[in-house]
């Protein structure tokens, strides 16, 4: 069941629709801060006994139609994270067989101990604009105690309108963005002793 959970959540989009007043379920600060701009939490949620999901967008932005979007998923149990980066990989490569903008570059930090991977991948929806999303998933493993968990933090940018003008100005933005999340200082996070209902 959790194996189901963890690949649902790999190879799904950001899907959740918008809600009012969402209650923190990882001890999080709301506002975060993140390259300079304050995001604000707009989705939270207990998927299962070990998987707390929460999602922050800047002020005045839908989650439907974002531009910036913050994504901590966190498991409260051990997860092995060349799995996590491995089932992530193979996503975006599916996609480019019908997504010519798809690409997807693996980061491992020098001791080991992180991975990011972060990918383009386009969109034309039936309803609303075409749009490029570039995405980094920074990867990691906490042991507190003897106490195992491990964390996937995500940005994701869109632009909308021209794929191919879109992509050419995220590409531009590529350094600057995975600078902001190597660099990012990631909260002290603490899950809830009992189940959230």
């Amino acid at each position: 069941m959790t194996k189901k959970i963890f690949l649902l959540l790999l190879t799904g989009f950001l899907t959740f629709f918008h809600a009012q007043e969402e209650k923190d379920l990882l001890s999080i600060p709301n506002p975060i801060e993140y390259d300079g701009t304050e995001f604000f939490l707009t989705r939270a949620k207990q998927r299962s006994k070990t998987l707390f999901q929460q999602q922050y967008i800047p002020k005045d932005e839908e989650i439907e139609n974002f531009n910036q979007i913050i994504d901590f998923s966190f498991f409260n149990k051990e997860i092995d994270m060349e799995l996590a980066v491995r089932q992530k990989v193979e996503m975006v490569q599916q996609r480019q067989k019908e997504d010519k903008i798809a690409k997807v570059n693996v980061t491992e930090n020098p001791d080991g101990t992180e991975y990011i991977v972060d990918f383009y991948i386009s969109e034309t929806p039936e309803k609303g604009d075409p749009f490029v999303e570039y995405n980094i998933y920074r990867f990691k493993s906490f042991d507190k105690g003897g106490e195992k968990s491990f964390l996937m933090l995500s940005y994701a940018k869109r632009i909308y309108g021209d794929i191919k003008s879109a992509a050419k100005s995220l590409a531009k933005q590529r350094d600057h963005l995975m600078t902001a999340m190597i660099e990012y200082k990631i909260p002290d996070i603490k899950v809830p002793a009992t189940p959230v209902k």
